[in-house]
């Protein structure tokens, strides 16, 4: 997975999540890797973390989305559905000289 899709990947999942443990195995990543890619979005101000204060669980954090990691998810949105229409195409182009080579075969 590429950084860009891993970052939004972690900010579309950011603010549903409870714990790093349940977005590293959304993700599929280690614990380590997510708290890593959330303290970089933290530092960014893409995120901020609160705790929960009630939660007997003090582990618990609940991660929200700021203006700047808005505006970052609806750029990095833009950019991935970009990369696959590119990659759609691409797809299509080869699957139709395929199509017109098959008599050739």
């Amino acid at each position: 997975m590429y950084n860009d899709e891993l970052t939004l990947a972690v900010l579309r999942k950011s603010e549903s999540i409870k714990s790093q443990t349940t977005l590293a195995i959304e993700l599929g990543f280690s614990v380590g890797k997510i708290n890593y890619i959330l303290n970089a979005l933290i530092e960014k101000g893409y995120i901020k973390a609160q705790n929960f204060a009630t939660s007997e669980n003090k582990k618990n954090y609940k991660y929200l989305l700021t203006q700047k990691g808005i505006k970052e998810k609806i750029l990095l949105t833009e950019k991935f559905i970009a990369r696959k229409k590119a990659e759609y195409e691409e797809l299509q182009l080869e699957l139709n000289q395929y199509k017109n080579n098959k008599g050739n075969i």
